[in-house]
């Protein structure tokens, strides 16, 4: 049994958005096809909010309610895949990208299993 400890993080008072606002800033983040990563990155870098958790909420919480939520994992390895076989096309001989084709093509089926699987 994992015991888990809530450490309550305060807001620092250099801080001026509430919660209301940071959660239009990531419906509106997640309408432009961004990730919670991504919007997470997006929140820190240009508006300066370090940690969601400040207002007790999570991005990929609130863009499951409006159903705007991308799995993440699944997104990446895509992305990696399409390179991957890019260059392999490009360069038969290459002999690593083909072992990595194989690798991510599993772990690609690995994680579509689990996402089927858990959905029932």
């Amino acid at each position: 049994m994992k015991k888990t400890k809530t450490i309550k993080i305060e807001k620092p008072v250099w801080l001026k958005y509430t919660q209301e606002e940071v959660e239009a800033i990531i419906l509106k983040l997640g309408e432009k096809g961004l990730t919670s990563e991504k919007i997470g990155l997006v929140l820190r870098d240009q508006y300066g909010i370090p940690k969601t958790k400040i207002y007790n909420i999570k991005i990929s919480k609130i863009l499951k309610e409006k159903e705007k939520y991308q799995e993440p994992t699944s997104l990446n390895l895509n992305t990696k895949l399409q390179k991957i076989i890019t260059h392999y096309k490009k360069n038969k001989q290459d002999k690593k990208a083909e072992r990595a084709l194989i690798i991510t093509k599993a772990k690609l089926k690995k994680r579509t299993d689990y996402e089927k699987k858990k959905a029932k």
